[in-house]
């Protein structure tokens, strides 16, 4: 890690400066250790309160052959995929759930219960509602209009009274829930991992001299992969020397690649679901990263790790992104689903090396604000804060 990040990113604050160590139960419905957004911030929030020495424990939902707990890793119910929010959720079901809770809760006896998305049927309702501690919950999710919250309201109201502090990813993530479930929300971000991209090595066979476009996503249509094969395209038809790297899988992985076959698109590599570490080496091969989603994104955590690798960024100019790159500083951002404005951003960082190590070196530099340590220490603050008002009056 370079200089800069070592300054700006202090070590963990230890909980043992004025503070007890809690006992936290951190509630995940999505089947940790699945990959996806909310079980990386579990993980790694996870990670870092222990390392400032509190006791702290996953509390999840069963897929296939997983032992029902292991480690700090406690397993309730079976999850189902479903789709939701045009991406695939999770749905967890048991017979014996309300029992399982109680047990589990009366066994631990928690200072602290960690919510993530606590709706989502029927894991974290459950629990919130044989929970007897203080309860706190982030919200992770945006888009239009939700059905499934609307209607849920109606029944929800009492579980969300039972929330004693509230946290939102983002802004658009406050706004989205707060019409549903009004109230007071903090906002603390999702975070990188800053060392891990940092110190990453680039592919040597792809260090040729050809321009790497990156894309890491699940191939999906709120991703938005659609409009930058179609961005690319015109790109090439431009005469510019590129390759376009594509790290995800999906339901739409068919469908792409017959587009790009039928119209002779050159240089588009599928490269499937990747590894964490394979993942990383892709960042730090890229000369510019591109993320084309549509909307419903509350927080662009691909563009942390972009920054964090010192990687360019063209995205869409949505809500879950501009509060994490700024405006021709870490990256250009650009009408979402126009595909001429998208290309036009992509040609404009293509011929120009300068440019895109300005916006390389500024993604750097904010990127430790987002460390997942820094992260970490806002949401135990939080916790404390929260846990010292209840304990000075009734909880509710």
């Amino acid at each position: 890690m370079t200089s800069v990040l070592q300054s700006a990113t202090p070590a963990l604050r230890p909980a043992s400066e004025g503070r007890a160590p809690l006992k936290i139960g951190i509630v995940s419905p999505y089947g940790y250790p699945h990959p996806g957004g909310v079980n990386e911030h579990v993980r790694f929030t996870y990670d870092a309160m222990r390392r400032m020495g509190h006791d702290v424990s996953i509390i999840t939902s069963k897929y296939g052959r997983e032992r029902e707990s292991e480690g700090h890793v406690i397993r309730l119910g079976t999850g189902w995929a479903a789709p939701a929010n045009g991406s695939v959720g999770r749905v967890t079901l048991g017979l014996r759930f309300k029992r399982q809770a109680r047990e589990v809760l009366e066994a631990e006896n928690f200072d602290i219960l960690h919510f993530h998305e606590p709706f989502v049927p029927f894991l974290s309702p459950t629990m919130l509602d044989q929970s007897k501690t203080v309860n706190v919950a982030t919200f992770h999710a945006f888009g239009g209009f939700s059905p499934s919250y609307w209607i849920g309201k109606r029944f929800a109201g009492r579980l969300a009274d039972q929330l004693h502090g509230r946290i939102a990813v983002s802004g658009a993530a406050r706004h989205f829930i707060n019409r549903y479930f009004p109230g007071e929300y903090e906002i603390i971000p999702n975070g990188v991992d800053l060392d891990r991209y940092t110190q990453a090595e680039p592919y040597e066979n792809l260090r040729d001299g050809t321009l790497n476009i990156l894309f890491v996503g699940r191939l999906e249509e709120r991703k938005g992969l659609i409009h930058l094969l179609k961005a690319y395209n015109r790109l090439r038809k431009r005469k510019v020397d590129a390759r376009l790297l594509v790290c995800g899988a999906g339901p739409k992985l068919r469908e792409y690649k017959r587009y790009v076959g039928l119209r002779g698109i050159r240089d588009v590599e599928f490269l499937g679901r990747v590894s964490d570490a394979e993942k990383v080496r892709y960042f730090a091969s890229a000369d510019i990263f591109c993320a084309p989603n549509t909307g419903q994104e509350s927080f662009g955590i691909v563009l942390l790790e972009a920054m964090a690798a010192g990687v360019p960024i063209v995205a869409s100019d949505i809500h879950g992104f501009k509060r994490v790159v700024e405006r021709n500083v870490q990256g250009l951002l650009v009408e979402p689903r126009n595909q001429r404005a998208l290309a036009a951003a992509l040609y404009t960082l293509s011929r120009d090396a300068d440019l895109r190590h300005e916006m390389g070196d500024a993604g750097r530099a904010r990127a430790p604000e987002f460390s997942w340590d820094r992260v970490t220490e806002r949401i135990v603050d939080f916790y404390y804060q929260t846990r010292d008002r209840v304990l000075a009056g009734p909880v509710r």
